[in-house]
């Protein structure tokens, strides 16, 4: 079946601003993807193309809309925080429409005539290289994704249950048992020493995307047990899994994609290693004044 087709990702940067500006100037990069969505009246099908069948991870819309994001950063109309939330500069509260094929056309130039690559990093390119090393921030994330899904089953819902616990649980089991409705595991969340909520979660080392069905047999599997319940993927959500997970009058589920779940492995340096490049400068002024 042919893949139905996605949008350039020029075709993004006015939905974006529009998107942040209707969400008050900021949002999670999840409200923003999801508005941009609805903006753009993308369906179902267009939504659900993955940026690599072979990984999971991400959507070919979410890889589309992060390059946009990041020619509206380098034009000077969007900025992120270390949180990962974007909003609008001063110079994009002004602008309510942008020329698409100007504004990549002067992004390129910044970048020396470069295009943008699957090997380069969307969000963390260096504002002053022109080019993107290949071992970049989307390599990092592919191998690790190649990594968990390389897996066994009881090895991954192993590495839940360890990302869980360095987040903050206080008793994780891993079930294990077939027949129980999806459910792998069980936790504690301790907050503030005060409160404290039993959730129960599932682990989906999928390739494919995570349908609305998985979730609402999911929150059946929860009837009885707690009102608290967690999905991990190594793949993304569709649009319907995502409404379906937080859907009126129904327990709230919450969602843990791919990209998610490889970068809280960076955070909790759980098999990801930062390593830091020493940088060193001659201070020429400095001989000079001796």
């Amino acid at each position: 079946m042919a893949r139905p087709p996605v949008p350039d990702y020029t075709r993004y940067f006015n939905p974006v601003l529009q998107a942040l500006r209707a969400l008050g100037g900021s949002a999670s990069i999840e409200e923003l993807n999801a508005r941009v969505g609805q903006e753009m009246k993308l369906s179902e099908d267009v939504l659900a193309v993955p940026h690599d069948p072979e990984r999971g991870g991400q959507s070919e819309v979410a890889y589309r809309i992060a390059w946009a994001r990041t020619y509206l950063k380098v034009g000077g109309l969007i900025t992120n925080s270390e949180r990962g939330v974007w909003s609008l500069t001063p110079e994009g509260i002004k602008t309510t429409h942008v020329d698409e094929k100007a504004l990549a056309r002067e992004v390129k130039l910044k970048r020396r005539g470069t295009r943008p690559r699957e090997d380069q990093d969307p969000d963390e390119m260096s504002e002053a290289g022109s080019d993107a090393s290949p071992a970049g921030h989307r390599d990092w994330q592919h191998e690790a994704l190649d990594v968990l899904h390389d897996l066994p089953a009881t090895a991954f819902e192993r590495l839940c249950q360890r990302v869980l616990r360095e987040s903050g649980f206080v008793e994780v089991t891993v079930t294990g048992r077939s027949g129980d409705s999806g459910i792998d595991g069980v936790g504690l969340l301790r907050l503030q020493d005060v409160i404290t909520f039993h959730v129960i979660f599932q682990c989906k080392r999928w390739r494919h995307p995570v349908d609305p069905a998985t979730v609402r047999d999911f929150r059946g599997a929860m009837v009885g047990r707690t009102d608290k319940g967690l999905i991990m993927t190594t793949s993304y959500f569709t649009r319907e899994a995502l409404r379906e997970a937080t859907r009126d009058g129904a327990p709230p589920i919450d969602l843990i994609d791919g990209e998610q779940l490889v970068a809280l492995l960076k955070k909790l340096r759980l098999g990801v290693r930062t390593e830091m490049v020493e940088r060193v400068t001659v201070e020429r002024r400095w001989f000079e004044e001796l």
